[in-house]
């Protein structure tokens, strides 16, 4: 497998040899997952656009804004997502509308998908989320994933917090000298 690594890099120019990584281009040589194809599921837009900022930050830099939002839109398939698709790049091929980033274009996928009900979804999950068997931590990152986006913020959130803990843990905060001021 070694070999046929080197003969890869060999390929693409010799770069890392060694097995060590280069500075601004290592991204180019690491592996990065491609996002699941996207439907228009509001849901799973985040997760669609987190999985395509990731990729395109790792794997295509060097690309033009089009090519990258191009790229992204071969992920956009079946459902209503498609006939949005179909619509945007007809925008695109009649010079009607054009990005001055990728960003910019994955926000007006987000509007177009997350809809306004996005928040009250989030705030929603939120409210349901409780520690259950996960560990503390395990617990604090998926409560920081969930309020992202929920409109919770400040004592609000961080009583949402102690709610969803565990029993025990709550009664050991209650009896602490200093109280839970931030899930930070």
């Amino acid at each position: 497998m070694q070999v046929q690594i080197q003969a890869l890099l060999a390929a693409q120019g010799g770069a890392g040899t060694g097995g060590e990584a280069g500075g601004s281009n290592m991204g180019s040589h690491m592996e990065v997952a491609k996002p699941a194809i996207f439907n228009g599921e509001a849901e799973k837009v985040g997760g669609f656009i987190m999985a395509c900022r990731l990729f395109v930050r790792m794997k295509m830099r060097g690309n033009t804004v089009e090519e990258q939002v191009q790229w992204v839109l071969s992920y956009v398939q079946e459902g209503s997502a498609d006939i949005w698709k179909e619509n945007v790049m007809e925008e695109l091929e009649a010079g009607e509308v054009e990005y001055e980033s990728v960003e910019e274009f994955l926000t007006s996928l987000r509007k177009e998908f997350g809809g306004g009900e996005e928040e009250s979804v989030k705030a929603a999950e939120l409210r349901k989320l409780e520690q259950g068997g996960r560990t503390m931590e395990e617990f604090v990152q998926e409560f920081k994933r969930a309020a992202r986006g929920s409109g919770y913020e400040g004592r609000l959130l961080v009583e949402e917090f102690k709610r969803g803990m565990n029993r025990g843990i709550q009664r050991k905060l209650i009896e602490a000298e200093n109280p839970l001021t931030s899930i930070e």
